[in-house]
């Protein structure tokens, strides 16, 4: 299926791009997120018509994300955890704790901009966690996994 994007969207093109994807992506998540339209005549016409507000629009998304990455930029959390004596934790951390340990240090970061290409963590350490602010914008945090006493 060929769609226009909306907005940019990772690794597959830029706002106004006309790229081809499996109709199952398209449906069920370009579309009804807001990132792409069906191309076809009709919308071709209405995006360019569009064009100058939704590139406005992600200029200000990008900006926005730009200030969060500059509050986030080396910044360091501590997460404590039951964990066995050799240091493998009792449950795991992931996205959504890291989350709520940013949002406790005034760092709001929603739990799906958390990337965790490893999988969860499940030892006692310290961790570095990339946080996708926007679609070319990324900022690594540290998380020091700590066991409870």
């Amino acid at each position: 299926m060929n769609v226009i994007l909306l907005e940019g969207v990772g690794k597959m093109g830029d706002l106004g791009d006309e790229i081809s994807v499996r109709n199952g992506f398209a449906r069920n998540f370009l579309i009804p997120q807001g990132k792409a339209v069906r191309a076809n005549a009709e919308n071709r016409k209405v995006f360019e018509a569009q064009r100058a507000e939704l590139e406005k629009a992600a200029l200000i998304r990008q900006d926005a994300a730009q200030a969060r990455a500059v509050e986030l930029e080396g910044f360091a959390i501590a997460i404590t955890a039951k964990a066995s004596d050799e240091g493998k934790l009792f449950g795991s951390v992931g996205t959504t704790e890291i989350a709520a340990a940013l949002a406790e240090q005034g760092r709001e970061v929603h739990k799906s901009e958390v990337r965790m290409p490893d999988g969860v963590i499940s030892n006692v350490g310290e961790y570095e966690i990339s946080i996708q602010l926007h679609a070319e914008l990324s900022v690594d945090v540290t998380v020091a996994v700590l066991s409870e006493e």
